[in-house]
């Protein structure tokens, strides 16, 4: 008698908890912090970085249901952003440079889910070796120093808005990577796909069983993970204005963090999409919190590994209760 209120608890639980930590975190800073942080200003610079975090943890949640890893989302972004500069340059269209990024992040997928699919090896070795190639090539690309591009309606996708564009309320950007969380949102929950995604992740063996093609679902999981990947890349050149391959260095595990803060485990089976940008959120408002006080990149760096090594115990303390009842 005494478990049942502790599992009935438990989905409220995950669902309100990295709200509630949204909440506090935000209150913390808002009084700690200094008043600019309160500000409109900074709530818009904190949706504008959130974008770019959130549309790579879209695809993380994917990976992470699955039971996967994908560590070379940080390389990815770098080479689409380069990609976007180079294809501009060239003469293609903004249009024309936002479907180079995806192709060539989709591409990048397809290559870490067919290793890991063919080879049987673990996700994060070939996603670790995916990490330093894939950056490898966006140096080369670039030749080693940032790519210059002409100017598009591209840099105005995360660009603060004009007095006349005011009705927005956030960029362009950011309402991007609202259409994406409900498409994401939608394939997990209403299709077949989403619910092999949840099956695989919960116990592979019994998904195999039951006739769902799982090496077909990884290898899809991550070609659609570097496709995400891959505008998160156009949103990085909105950003900073040019292709960097040497920009997103450790990103992947902010996005991580983000996935498992919200609710993601990394043994497979468990994520939302609203828990993800939740975790985003999170994530950003430390790093602008902490970087309006002041504080050091090193002291940015222990913060945020603290969180992603807190956000794994609790998940693992999660699993054991559920284990134990």
């Amino acid at each position: 008698m005494s478990e049942t209120p502790a599992r009935s608890a438990s989905p409220w639980l995950s669902t309100l908890g990295p709200l509630i930590g949204l909440v506090l975190v935000y209150l913390f800073f808002a009084l700690i912090g200094p008043d600019s942080f309160t500000s409109i200003r900074t709530l818009q610079t904190i949706a504008r970085q959130t974008a770019i975090v959130g549309t790579a943890a879209l695809g993380m949640t994917l990976v992470i249901i699955l039971g996967g890893i994908d560590l070379s989302v940080g390389s990815i972004v770098a080479m689409t952003s380069v990609v976007v500069a180079l294809v501009l340059n060239a003469g293609g269209g903004p249009a024309a440079a936002i479907v180079m990024a995806m192709l060539a992040g989709a591409l990048t997928g397809l290559t870490s889910g067919t290793l890991v699919t063919r080879l049987k090896v673990a996700p994060f070795i070939v996603t670790l070796g995916m990490l330093l190639l894939v950056r490898g090539v966006a140096k080369g690309l670039a030749k080693e120093q940032k790519v210059d591009a002409p100017l598009t309606w591209l840099v105005e996708l995360l660009a603060s808005l004009p007095p006349e564009r005011s009705f927005m309320i956030v960029p362009p950007g950011v309402w991007m990577l609202a259409l994406l969380a409900v498409a994401t949102a939608v394939v997990l929950r209403y299709t077949r796909l989403g619910a092999h995604i949840f099956s695989i992740g919960s116990n592979e063996k019994t998904a195999r069983l039951c006739g769902v093609q799982v090496e077909r679902v990884k290898v899809i999981v991550y070609t659609l993970t570097g496709a995400l990947a891959g505008v998160t890349g156009v949103l990085q050149f909105s950003r900073l204005t040019v292709g960097d391959p040497t920009v997103a260095v450790g990103l992947e595990l902010d996005v991580i963090a983000a996935v498992v803060i919200g609710g993601g485990s990394l043994s497979g089976g468990e994520g939302t999409v609203t828990g993800t940008l939740v975790g985003a959120f999170i994530m950003t408002v430390i790093r602008a919190g902490t970087s309006q006080m002041g504080l050091p990149n090193w002291v940015q760096e222990i913060v945020t590994g603290t969180i992603i090594v807190a956000a794994v115990a609790i998940d693992r303390w999660r699993h054991r209760r559920v284990e134990a009842a």
